[in-house]
């Protein structure tokens, strides 16, 4: 069994996060450091993956501007994304030279993981749809997105857990570029708030069951 590092980053801005998943990219490529998995709590943001489009975004700059929403630009895939508090954002980077260089294996496995910690835990059947689209569905609604980059095998970005989410903030774009689709988060299905922090355990647990890892709790 393999062993990662887990960083429980708390509530920090998008742009401090992408700042750390590239410093740590960076030593993973140069064959330093070891697998990381950083879970954050970001305050609202949009993020527009390699394929997105910006009218996918459909509230006004000027509403955007006004309630300080930034828009960032990045390298994974997917269109467009919302982040938001009640979320829990995790981002692997992980060097798949260690995992059999299989990126669809890669993105199964996150998904797996999702999967596997609602039925278990809550009871809730989601499931994935291969070959159609990617991240963990209840129904025609999507509880867990995924978009990730792989550069020199290294992986960055990853996902994203509506737990507590305000699903409205959710409006203010088409998620995924899907119109046809929604989304949902575990206090909607359940109707109950859920306790944050234990979410954040239950996803280092089922993350590192479905890739057969140890987890080492660390700082960045």
């Amino acid at each position: 069994m393999g062993k990662i590092r887990v960083a429980r980053l708390g509530k920090m801005d998008y742009k401090e996060a992408l700042s750390i998943q590239e410093k740590l990219l960076a030593e993973r490529q140069a064959g330093e450091g070891e697998d990381t998995l950083l879970l954050v709590e970001h305050p609202s943001v949009l993020t527009l993956g390699r394929r997105g489009k910006q009218n996918n975004i459909i509230v006004p700059e000027e509403y955007l501007k006004a309630n300080n929403i930034k828009v960032y630009e990045i390298s994974r895939g997917g269109d467009v994304t919302y982040h938001g508090p009640g979320q829990i954002v995790g981002y692997p980077i992980m060097d798949l030279h260690n995992y059999g260089k299989d990126i669809k294996d890669f993105v199964w496995k996150i998904e797996e993981t999702f999967i596997r910690l609602l039925k278990e835990e809550y009871g809730i059947e989601a499931c994935r749809e291969e070959n159609k689209y990617t991240g963990v569905w209840v129904g025609e609604e999507k509880i867990t997105a995924i978009g990730i980059a792989v550069k020199k095998w290294v992986t960055m970005h990853g996902f994203a857990f509506n737990v507590n989410t305000n699903l409205d903030h959710f409006k203010w774009i088409i998620p995924c570029g899907l119109a046809d689709r929604g989304v949902t988060s575990i206090q909607k299905v359940t109707g109950k708030h859920q306790d944050f922090e234990r979410l954040n355990d239950l996803v280092v647990k089922y993350f590192c069951e479905v890739f057969d890892l140890e987890p080492e709790l660390s700082g960045i």
